[in-house]
């Protein structure tokens, strides 16, 4: 299968939608494109979904659920809240070195300090943590990877 492009969005769950809208409107300049709103009929369970705009036409979403079913302990920190650590579950956006310092700059300024900067040998990336503890990624290729199916499929039996 060929896709007509990549990725259209990638959603999650926010524990809190104005705290998310903030993070990523505000602070990274991802523009709220469009706001979902269903409310399931005779209930009180609704939800919203937000949309924002990556720059690219992608987006990165969330639902902001209310009485849908979820257990009231629920946790939107995908990685620690089911025990892994949390730089398991995650979105990387493509960056430029320009584009990571804008963004370390901005978060800054809002009090966000990089979770890690990590060297990855074909990539360097800037890691931080939204609002619903969702590890985010500024991923710049140095060069990139060399792309060997053959390998990365033979490197699947090792351990």
């Amino acid at each position: 299968m060929k896709l007509k492009s990549g990725v259209h969005h990638v959603a999650y769950a926010c524990r809190d939608a104005e705290a998310t809208r903030h993070f990523y409107e505000d602070i990274l300049g991802f523009p709220l494109v469009h706001t979902e709103v269903t409310q399931i009929p005779d209930s009180d369970s609704n939800f919203r979904h937000l949309f924002f705009d990556l720059g690219d036409g992608t987006c990165i979403a969330f639902f902001d659920l209310h009485n849908m079913g979820e257990k009231p302990d629920w946790r939107s920190d995908v990685s620690t809240g089911n025990g892994l650590p949390v730089w398991v579950n995650h979105i990387a956006f493509t960056a430029d070195k320009e584009t990571q310092e804008q963004a370390r700059a901005s978060l800054e300024a809002a009090g966000i300090k990089p979770f890690m900067d990590v060297d990855h040998g074909w990539c360097h990336s800037h890691y931080y943590l939204d609002p619903n503890g969702i590890m985010i990624e500024f991923c710049r290729d140095t060069p990139g990877f060399t792309v060997d199916p053959v390998a990365a499929r033979a490197s699947l039996s090792k351990k």
